[in-house]
């Protein structure tokens, strides 16, 4: 067994989670339908919040989510169990289709979780970092990426056409077709509010096309060693579009090393002029909110197939690390998953592993 087994009780994380679900505003609900709604009124929040210690975490009435799992090659949803039929161009390796560990080690209620120091490398919590899934929005921090080592002018207007509607989802957005931003500000409100049509407008301008540039989004992840990762559209709403912990984790630090995605991703709000009217949008991540956490990066997604993502860089205690939180259900699951990683290594605790929290964890 390696590293120290830490024991963190089931109330330490709730202040410090409730008082970050608690305290955020009311707004417009996101027309993106990347993430489901997490912001409904303070009032409401209150209302309908309890906590269980049996479980160590916050459940709100009436927003049961089915558990999703990935075992053999199958996503049990609710209604039945559906096979996978995606088959990722890039090849993948045998390892990440190993039975993945079922246990819920510290509360934890994302089925995969992966969090390392981002200057050593070591890895302090790894559950089903192997396991190849549906990434949702995370996605927009490869296409922006992409986007900026184009070098086209930030400044250049995107117009929004037909061709930019979801055709995965059959989502609806806010932007409306005629639409008219920079690419700059398409760039924000992709990372910061995971604009659907931003990002699928930005793809459509780069040279070659909507198809080069999701070329130019795998091979970008094949340089970085992302070699379980493949993706199919600048969005994210196509359950095609897959990865792993492991390799999120190095799309998490590459993306750190890019100042605008820095700032875009972590801003709490920004306002667009499309030409027709002036569009306010918000973060879609509340941790951003609480002046306790010190996040770099970050970018949050959601789609049915792929449950509530999460990842992020962040500083604890002067200690930088990279949280990656995938497959999670339940409202702000991600959230409070992320607020137990945090006080797992503010209360000491130095390695969290599925061989050791098997031996002792709960």
């Amino acid at each position: 067994m390696c590293g120290t087994v830490l024991r963190v009780s089931k109330w330490a994380v709730l202040p410090v989670v409730l008082a970050s679900v608690l305290a955020v505003p009311s707004f417009d609900a996101q027309a993106t339908s990347s993430v489901p709604k997490r912001h409904p009124a303070a009032s409401a929040s209150i209302r309908k919040a309890s906590f269980h210690p049996q479980a160590g975490h916050a459940s709100l009435a009436g927003h049961a989510v089915a558990a999703r799992h990935l075992k053999a090659g199958r996503y049990r949803l609710a209604g039945g169990v559906h096979r996978v039929t995606f088959s990722p161009r890039a090849p993948l390796s045998a390892r990440a289709f190993e039975p993945r560990d079922t246990s819920r080690p510290y509360g934890l209620r994302s089925n995969i979780a992966y969090m390392i120091d981002q200057h050593t490398g070591e890895t302090l919590v790894d559950r089903n970092s192997q396991s190849v899934v549906p990434i949702a929005s995370v996605t927009k921090l490869m296409t922006a990426m992409v986007v900026l080592d184009s070098k086209a002018p930030l400044e250049e207007l995107i117009e929004v056409t037909d061709d930019d509607r979801d055709q995965d989802k059959f989502t609806g957005s806010r932007l409306a077709i005629g639409s008219t931003l920079s690419r700059d500000d398409m760039l924000h409100i992709a990372l910061m509010a995971s604009e659907n049509r931003a990002a699928a407008a930005l793809s459509r301008y780069y040279p070659g096309g909507r198809q080069a540039f999701v070329d130019a989004m795998n091979r970008k992840a094949r340089s970085l060693g992302m070699i379980d990762t493949h993706f199919e559209n600048p969005t994210g709403l196509s359950k095609y579009n897959v990865s792993t912990a492991r390799d999120l984790a190095k799309m998490v630090e590459a993306a750190y090393q890019y100042p605008l995605i820095r700032q875009y991703s972590t801003d709490l709000k920004y306002e667009v002029d499309t030409g027709r009217r002036t569009l306010y949008y918000h973060s879609t991540n509340i941790l951003l909110r609480d002046e306790d956490w010190d996040i770099g990066v970050q970018k949050t997604g959601y789609i049915r197939e792929s449950g509530i993502c999460l990842v992020m860089q962040t500083t604890i205690d002067g200690r930088g690390v990279v949280m990656v939180l995938l497959d999670s259900a339940g409202r702000h699951a991600d959230f409070f998953d992320a607020a137990r990683l945090r006080a797992m290594l503010t209360s000491g605790g130095a390695h969290v592993t599925e061989a050791n929290s098997a031996a002792g964890g709960n």
